[in-house]
């Protein structure tokens, strides 16, 4: 595993370097705009991903960087292989729609028809007070949010807009007792390598902030399983990794569907 965290560094440092290329050229061509929300499927009854998108707080970024849109990282290729993974190993009746998934606001009646969502980047999530209460409603009508991609003073945000949807909730750490880690896969340790540095945590929310009652949302802190999806099938990071990555992935969908 040593062996795989030295290999995931050093691609994570030419990833950084890469982006920087990027996003200087994504400032240069004046792409700020870019489509992002190519269309969204009727729902069917079919599982559907769904995306959360939100506005950023534009003061919280400056440079090269000032017209990254957060929330849509690692889309769609993130949930189009993600699908097709679900798709093959188990027999959940899934929608393979053209850009992976769906991707909607939280203040969109419509969310309420999908049981799962993910949020990348909840560090710049800057809710409005419907959004919030969009949050609510879906949660305590049995949905359940995927909150990914995200470090350091990040996790401040997070929480206190989660505070917002449900007064008093805190997030609880999980170990590798927690049932929503055999839900699916029997996933054996919660050890990844480090995508930010430090050791990636899971960090759930509950009814009560009763670690035994619902779960209504998980979150993979200094961790991005939707990078390892997005470049599973690029030889990027390892293959035990990105594997690892989706196991957690459908671990989170099953017992989301069946608690």
């Amino acid at each position: 595993m040593k062996a795989y965290y030295r290999l995931a560094r050093a691609r994570l440092a030419v990833a950084a370097a890469s982006a920087l290329v990027l996003a200087a050229l994504a400032a240069t061509a004046g792409i700020a705009g870019a489509d992002v929300l190519p269309g969204n499927v009727a729902y069917d009854g079919r599982f559907t991903f769904v995306r959360l998108r939100y506005d950023m707080n534009w003061g919280l970024r400056s440079g090269l960087f000032r017209r990254d849109i957060k929330w849509a990282h690692d889309y769609p290729r993130a949930e189009r292989n993600f699908g097709r993974i679900v798709e093959e190993i188990s027999s959940l009746d899934i929608y393979l729609a053209p850009n992976g998934g769906n991707v909607l606001p939280l203040d969109d009646p419509e969310l309420t028809r999908f049981p799962v969502a993910y949020m990348a980047e909840p560090g710049f999530w800057q809710p409005t007070d419907e959004e919030i209460e969009g949050l609510r409603n879906y949660l305590l009508k049995g949905g359940f949010v995927i909150f990914d991609d995200f470090t350091s003073w990040h996790f401040e945000n997070f929480t206190a807009q989660m505070a917002r949807a449900l007064p008093g909730i805190r997030p609880i750490q999980l170990d590798i007792s927690h049932p929503i880690f055999h839900s699916f896969f029997d996933i054996e340790t919660l050890e990844m390598a480090p995508m930010y540095g430090p050791p990636p945590t899971f960090w759930g929310l509950f009814e009560n902030n009763d670690p035994a009652g619902r779960m209504y949302a998980i979150a993979n802190y200094e961790n991005d399983i939707g990078e390892y999806w997005e470049y599973s099938d690029t030889g990027w990071y390892a293959v035990d990794v990105t594997n690892e990555a989706y196991k957690f992935g459908v671990n989170y969908v099953m017992y989301a569907l069946t608690h």
